[in-house]
């Protein structure tokens, strides 16, 4: 599973990296996130067609919550269980199928952080990330909840959320977990964004060999209150005996 990750760039370097168009941009600025958890509000890029005759599709930067839930649900608590959907199920589980077929979204990271179970029966956390120190653009759906209970006029009537699309994770990483992020590249995002490419799952490929790096970090990332660019710091004389790539990150 991806259960918490790391989103500190500026929403300007996410705008340009994306190529979100100047009327997609989100009026409100997230802080950095070293510690992002699920209910937080993250990023998401997408691409929204306007309610006007005619219009096209428009590349978006919006700021949504992590923990998708869908148009049906009773109560927005159901978001918190469903933070990620896997790529063998995710088109035909009810919570996440409508999503997949027209509201695919890219959430950027920096990176993820798993937890791999030492000898002492004590969990080491470890931050994952792009060796080349790029974003990761992270395989998501998104859906939009209408509150029952809010006027219509009322700016909270609508809440939108989002889910992370996890995959097996490859050999040397699924040491550390057997779960990954889906990855979208960077040629793939226009088709995978856009909402009438009827059958999306072609798109998404697990993370090459050699594209990752992960080290050990400090056992603080573990409570939600924490945060901090110190949480992605590597931690000297930690690891799990992987080769190391002399700067800091064990290569995968």
């Amino acid at each position: 599973m991806c259960g918490r990750y790391a989103s500190a760039r500026k929403k300007h370097e996410l705008l340009e990296e994306f190529e979100v168009e100047l009327d997609g941009a989100p009026d409100q600025e997230l802080g950095a996130d070293y510690n992002v958890a699920p209910t937080k509000e993250v990023y998401a890029v997408m691409s929204r067609v306007p309610k006007i005759e005619g219009a096209r599709a428009v590349r978006q930067l919006r700021v949504v919550r992590w923990g998708l839930v869908p148009s049906w649900a009773k109560d927005p608590s159901i978001g918190s269980r469903l933070i990620n959907a896997r790529i063998e199920t995710v088109g035909d589980k009810p919570a996440f199928r409508r999503a997949f077929a027209s509201r695919r979204c890219l959430l950027p990271a920096d990176g993820y952080f798993e937890w791999m179970p030492t000898e002492d029966k004590k969990k080491q956390p470890y931050f994952i990330h792009p060796a080349d120190g790029g974003v990761l653009a992270m395989a998501g759906l998104y859906e939009f909840w209408k509150d029952p209970t809010r006027a219509d006029d009322d700016p909270l009537k609508w809440l939108c959320t989002c889910t992370v699309i996890t995959t097996t994770a490859e050999d040397d990483l699924g040491r550390i977990h057997d779960r990954m992020p889906m990855m979208v590249e960077r040629d793939r995002w226009g088709e995978w964004l856009d909402p009438g490419m009827p059958d999306p799952a072609h798109l998404l490929v697990p993370a090459s060999p050699g594209r990752l790096v992960a080290h050990p970090v400090s056992i603080a990332v573990n409570n939600v209150r924490n945060n901090g660019a110190s949480l992605i710091v590597p931690v000297e004389g930690e690891g799990n005996g992987s080769a190391n790539n002399g700067n800091g990150g064990t290569l995968f």
